[in-house]
């Protein structure tokens, strides 16, 4: 696949309130980058920091032009600042990793060596996680394994910011929500090949987690519209309108319900509150016909008003 990228490799940092971590994990990721003499950048996304953050970035990219700096107007959250560094990133590679150095930047090699084998996307796995178990273990593994579930994609550890893709299957991405550990899912949606190892991962030295148990709820929600994405994104009709005539159907079979006891049993159908069941069922099997066809034309809109495409070509030969 063609590509206009000008870079070897991209890292990007989503950046909140980490004073303390960033310099340090820029020198690591340095070092390590220089050993592996490829051209590079580090792009630092700013998700609105409130400490002293932004002046260490920008003390950082003075010294070192690698170093660039997509600053935001306020906390947009994570998977705006991936999405930010991912439009900005010049690489063919790109390889986001947290700002709080539990990433260690040491397992790059490792990312890349796999890339270099034929895989499109490597996602990292986090060894001997160093996180309290109840807060963020026991609901990153339940996490892991509905998303898993849900979306087809069998990975052990979705939470892990650490990742390896190739640039054509995320340029295309569009990411709000939380939906940044539903990249590797989305990948294969386009048709990449993907495989997981196992990083290092690192206590916390400074500042403080981001993240709460009311992310939860969140990910569920989104969880449900990359579900929808991924099944019915192009054909919305077909989840409405199978749920429609379910609804219809039912509703059908609980008016014969009603016509039965009436002419077997003498129930007065007035009396009987199977038939406002069935009233009920019917009129919302209707309603889901009604909701699929007026998706169908909004996503045939879309794509023919902006000129979209659902499909991604890796490659055009003699054309």
């Amino acid at each position: 696949m063609e590509s206009n990228k000008t870079l070897e490799l991209s890292i990007i940092l989503p950046l909140y309130n980490e004073e303390e971590n960033l310099a340090p994990l820029c020198e690591e990721i340095k070092a390590v980058m220089d050993k592996l003499n490829r051209s590079y950048e580090i792009v630092l996304v700013d998700d609105g920091s409130t400490d002293a953050s932004p002046s260490v970035a920008k003390g950082l990219a003075q010294k070192n032009q690698q170093i660039k700096i997509v600053q935001f107007t306020r906390n947009y959250g994570q998977t705006a600042a991936i999405a930010a560094g991912f439009q900005h990133a010049s690489g063919k590679i790109v390889i986001p990793l947290d700002s709080d150095g539990q990433n260690d930047p040491a397992s790059i090699p490792d990312l890349l060596k796999k890339l270099d084998e034929g895989y499109d996307v490597v996602s990292g796995i986090r060894a001997n996680r160093k996180d309290h178990w109840l807060k963020r273990k026991l609901p990153s593994f339940l996490a892991n394994a509905l998303i898993s579930k849900m979306t087809g994609v069998s990975l052990k550890d979705y939470g892990c910011t650490l990742k390896a893709y190739r640039a054509e299957y995320i340029d295309n991405i569009s990411l709000y929500g939380e939906m940044h550990r539903f990249i590797p899912a989305l990948a294969k949606m386009a048709g990449a090949k993907i495989t997981e190892i196992p990083v290092r991962h690192r206590a916390r030295l400074h500042g403080i987690s981001k993240y709460g148990m009311g992310r939860i709820f969140k990910v569920i929600m989104d969880l449900i519209t990359i579900k929808f994405f991924g099944s019915f994104a192009t054909k919305p009709n077909y989840l409405f309108g199978g749920w429609g005539a379910i609804s219809c159907t039912a509703g059908m079979l609980c008016g014969l319900e009603v016509l039965i006891e009436k002419h077997w049993w003498g129930t007065f159908a007035h009396r009987n509150p199977v038939l406002l069941l069935a009233v009920f069922l019917f009129s919302l099997g209707v309603q889901f016909f009604m909701m699929g066809l007026l998706a169908e034309l909004t996503v045939r809109n879309y794509y023919a008003l902006n000129d979209k495409r659902f499909y991604l070509v890796k490659q055009l030969i003699n054309f």
